[in-house]
């Protein structure tokens, strides 16, 4: 598989087509659509922040590709594919889909380095978020199919303030206090993405 900054352009509109595809028959409807419609997002997020449109859409698209595994799926597959898992990582389903899924998009689809990092980052952020971490992890929770005060919040903080106070407000507001809500393990990469954007801010 070509590496994806090595496609043309119109090779990239054909992948694409392809992981659509292979999404609508893997993923269920829900799952799928708001893959969609992350991408739109994104999208958008690319014109106005000028980054390169095709690579923030393959990224954006193919984000929850390993969303719907199982946990045994995940464990199995990390086994056959060398793909390193954390004692965290089993307590933290948030960040395990997003690992698994860089693997497959960096096999199967020939995703960059960078691409594969928005894809791992995308629930939790991280330190030194790039611009396309920061457009994946915003449109995943910004997507037009969110529906609640949360999501329109989101936006118009993405709107008015900008990415890094928009990645804040989430991880302060809603991911942390979610996961708190839930006894889920709050994963490190969080806490330090929230405190890489406050001390920047």
């Amino acid at each position: 598989m070509k590496e994806v900054n090595k496609l043309t352009e119109k090779e990239k509109e054909i992948l694409i087509k392809q992981i659509a595809q292979d999404l609508k028959e893997t993923l269920s409807e829900n799952r799928y659509l708001h893959c969609i419609s992350t991408m739109k997002t994104a999208r958008k997020l690319a014109n106005q922040y000028k980054q390169e449109e095709q690579t923030v859409m393959l990224t954006a698209l193919a984000h929850d590709i390993a969303k719907e595994m199982t946990q045994e799926e995940f464990v199995a597959y990390s086994k056959e594919n060398d793909v390193k898992l954390e004692e965290i990582d089993l307590y933290a389903p948030a960040i395990l889909h997003a690992k698994i899924g860089a693997d497959i998009v960096k096999k199967k689809y020939g995703f960059t380095k960078e691409m594969q990092e928005a894809i791992y980052y995308h629930t939790t952020g991280r330190i030194n978020m790039s611009m396309l971490d920061k457009i994946v992890f915003l449109a995943d929770k910004s997507e037009e199919r969110r529906k609640g005060t949360d999501a329109d919040k989101l936006r118009e903080l993405i709107e008015k303030e900008g990415l890094e106070k928009a990645i804040l407000w989430d991880i302060d507001y809603y991911s942390i206090p979610r996961t708190i809500q839930k006894q889920r393990v709050i994963h490190p990469y969080s806490i330090e993405a929230r405190n890489d954007i406050i001390t920047k801010l």
